[in-house]
């Protein structure tokens, strides 16, 4: 036992630890120098959870007191005064200010609070990123609270089906016995998703344990109505709230542990907190439930830290992997580097890391041209904005700067091919430009790839900057605004979310914004590219006249059947084109419509900031006198009404958006949520493609077959909607059905190309959007194993 007031040196740091024989728990006789123990020994588990996130702390400077007569506590956000200058700290903007909180990413600092009696340590769902801000929550918790008159057995039921629901929805959620009362339950989240959406996607989930056990659980906060039952405090996915980290102390009576547990554990009717003495035997017998809910892609540094000397060099070396961004639009950084050969480093967002490669000669002039690229090792986000000098004998040794930076819009990203339009700074070299990745030989670090300058109007000549307006740009010279997107959502979230609902129909087509300037009509996809040319009856001579001097209206680009239906497949006809001729023929063979249903500008006047019922209005007007081919569709205020009748009529779904919501280009709202018709086929298993990347050893995709009069008929492929486990007990299950030649006649050469084939015998069931007119499933995402059906009893769900 360290003497009080004695300075001691932790993992390298000076400390004052002063009244280790101090009793901080009366009822247990346990000491400040115990918690000081626990904390020190516990790390290695809690600081993983603990890291990136700001720390908001709980204190009992005086004891904890005993169950009769609990002592006084107090929350603190803001870093302590006197704190070491050694503890990392991060401000949050507050509506009274900055505060400053500490960041307890190692074992000193963990010893600093406890000295200072931060017996409890809260943190929120998300980490900072690499920017300093709060990013978006890598986890989800529902704390189920016991209402007067339940118990622990109780909460473990309800948590029990609360992760039914949560493994249905491919998450694997783990148990916390909170140390105080309750459970909490976690599941790591890939942090595609906001705070706001995450809340809302849990406060359902609450809802529907309380519909469906309205004697066992509660949603609503009002502890009136809690006798009996378990609450289900969905609120602290908030990003603002915090929850107790798991394996921090409790101020309670006796020094108890938000202890993680295993479902088997919960089993037990005898189900209990546990103390921290309990918890650290756990931990030396190797019992770490929740360690899947660490940080999960650190290793994707390791390469980079392992060739580089954190002394030597002033590149980044963060310890962790920033938090995982999502979504199709990334950043990117191009950087000229000087080493022993000038060369280029292209660098795109991933996962929390920058995906590289070495790229000798740049990125191409001309779409005639491409250049080799290999593959480095992924570096840290703090690479965005490295400039510096590497010391000779270092890695990379040379000079490296920025030479351009900016977002990626992403169509495709997969482990052999990365396509995108990348816009630079403005005013930068690279403008904007489409580019393609494509792998050629290898695979990871030191795999070959072609970087090609794709074709596209808009592009700008390699090298040249920006020619910079001198006055107010007109929407034509203005940047393409990019469409505001909806987040996926169901009928039952988009009605508690809109109780006066706005639903139009969703288009089976493809997004386009329009900027009508000078009598003419231009055409941007989602990605930026200019797609005028393609659709002349919406922009050539003929093309119905707007009355205004200029606007920019946001729609979808449609292509109907003989039924009337919109045909995505038939849109295919008319979207890649390019040469004139072609498009003239196509004009007449796939006519289209332009279905506008939003207004951005008009006359001179910036429009987002409206909600969404002015805009509409003023559209309404813009559009009521027009011809074919621009359409303003209905909107509908009845979500069930409106998603039956779009199942009705063969259409995709529908979207319901918030009246009151202003207009957000290029972001995902939950402002607008989109329902699509969900179908389900069941199919017969006839082979496998082989895992790649994350994957490598394990299934990528099942291909899928149904009987027909002539045999198996192939109906495509699914490679989503797998969790871990799945993929294992399928690969049990299959691999002693391999043959060596396929079961049936007329799989793609492409999806044929790696193909491991099993006999069919085992069926599987699928949801899907629709069928094309080939007879594939489209957007087929896999639902389970169907044992309790053979191939003989598939049927198609037409």
């Amino acid at each position: 036992m360290v003497a009080d007031g004695q300075v001691v040196q932790v993992a390298g740091r000076r400390l004052r630890v002063t009244n280790l024989e101090k009793v901080v728990y009366p009822e247990t006789g346990t000491t400040k120098g115990e918690i000081i123990g626990y904390y020190s020994q516990i790390a290695p588990l809690l600081l993983p959870l603990l890291a990136g996130r700001p720390v908001t702390r709980k204190r009992w400077v005086d004891g904890v007191g005993t169950a009769d007569a609990p002592a006084e506590a107090f929350f603190t956000k803001q870093l302590e005064r006197g704190a070491p200058t050694w503890v990392p700290r991060q401000q949050i903007m507050h509506s009274d200010g900055p505060k400053e909180y500490p960041l307890v990413d190692d074992v000193p600092t963990l010893v600093w609070l406890a000295q200072i009696a931060a017996i409890e340590l809260h943190v929120p769902q998300w980490r900072f990123g690499p920017d300093g801000l709060p990013g978006n929550p890598d986890r989800l918790v529902l704390d189920l609270d016991p209402g007067p008159g339940v118990g622990l057995v109780q909460c473990a039921e309800v948590a029990r089906i609360a992760r039914g629901i949560l493994t249905g929805m491919g998450l694997d959620p783990v148990p916390v016995t909170s140390g105080s009362k309750g459970i909490h339950l976690y599941a790591a989240l890939p942090g595609a998703q906001t705070s706001e959406q995450i809340s809302s996607v849990v406060k359902e989930l609450a809802r529907m344990i309380e519909a469906d056990h309205p004697d066992l659980a509660t949603s609503v906060m009002a502890k009136v109505q809690r006798g009996g039952k378990v609450f289900l405090d969905w609120s602290q996915n908030n990003g603002k709230k915090t929850t107790i980290s798991p394996y921090s102390l409790r101020g309670r009576a006796h020094p108890w542990v938000a202890a993680p547990r295993t479902w088997d554990e919960l089993d037990d009717p005898e189900l209990r907190q546990l103390s921290m003495d309990e918890v650290l035997e756990r931990m030396a017998a190797g019992i770490d439930p929740i360690s899947a809910l660490h940080p999960r892609d650190d290793e994707l540094l390791d390469s980079y830290r392992s060739k580089r000397d954190a002394d030597r060099t002033p590149e980044p070396m963060p310890a962790r992997a920033a938090p995982a961004a999502g979504g199709e639009t990334r950043r990117f950084v191009i950087q000229e580097h000087h080493a022993r050969r000038l060369h280029y480093d292209l660098r795109i967002e991933d996962r929390g890391v920058l995906v590289s490669w070495a790229v000798p000669k740049g990125v191409p002039e001309t779409s005639g041209r491409n250049h080799l690229a290999v593959m480095t090792e992924p570096h840290p986000m703090e690479y965005l904005t490295f400039a510096g000098t590497i010391p000779a004998g270092e890695y990379g040794a040379g000079v490296m700067t920025v030479w351009d930076t900016g977002t990626v819009e992403l169509e495709k990203w997969r482990d052999d091919e990365v396509i995108g339009t990348f816009t630079g700074n403005e005013g930068g070299p690279l403008g904007s430009v489409r580019l393609a990745l494509i792998r050629t030989e290898g695979a990871g670090e030191k795999s070959s790839w072609l970087l090609h300058r794709m074709k596209q109007s808009d592009s700008r000549p390699h090298g040249r900057p920006h020619a910079r307006a001198s006055a107010p740009a007109s929407p034509a010279t203005e940047p393409t605004l990019r469409p505001m997107l909806a987040e996926n959502g169901t009928a039952a979230l988009a009605k508690s979310l809109n109780p006066d609902p706005w639903v139009e129909v969703k288009w089976d087509g493809i997004r386009a914004i329009g900027t009508w300037t000078d009598g003419r009509m231009l055409l941007h996809a989602r990605s930026g590219t200019d797609i005028t040319a393609r659709y002349p009856e919406l922009t050539a001579d003929g093309a119905p006249h707007l009355p205004a001097s200029d606007a920019v209206i946001d729609g979808e680009i449609v292509a109907f059947d003989d039924s009337g239906r919109p045909s995505f497949s038939r849109l295919q006809n008319r979207m890649h084109l390019t040469r004139p001729r072609e498009i003239e023929r196509e004009v007449v063979r796939t006519p289209i419509a332009y279905v506008v249903f939003d207004l951005l500008r008009l006359n001179g006047h910036d429009l987002t900031d409206l909600p969404l019922e002015q805009r509409r209005s003023l559209l309404d007007e813009l559009t009521a006198d027009l011809d074919a081919p621009i359409q303003a569709p209905p909107v509908f205020d009845d979500v069930d009404a409106a998603l039956a009748a779009s199942g009705q009529f063969g259409l995709e779904g529908v979207v319901v958006k918030d009246r009151s919501s202003r207009y957000r280009p290029g972001q995902r709202s939950p402002a607008w949520l989109k329902l699509k018709h969900t179908r389900m086929q069941e199919a017969v298993i006839v082979g496998i493609r082989p895992g790649k990347g994350d994957r490598e050893g394990t299934i990528g995709s099942l291909l899928l077959a149904v009987p027909s009069p002539d045999g198996l008929r192939y109906v495509g492929r699914v490679g989503t909607g797998f969790t871990d486990r799945m993929l294992r007990d399928l690969l049990a299950q299959l691999s002693p059905l391999r043959v060596g030649e396929p079961p049936l006649q007329g799989v793609p050469a492409l999806d044929a190309s790696d193909a491991l084939w099993v006999r069919p015998e085992l069926v599987g069931e699928v949801e899907f959007a629709n069928w094309t007119p080939d007879g594939i499933l489209r957007h087929s995402r896999w639902r389970g194993l169907r044992p309790d059906k053979t191939p003989e009893d598939v049927a198609i769900d037409s």
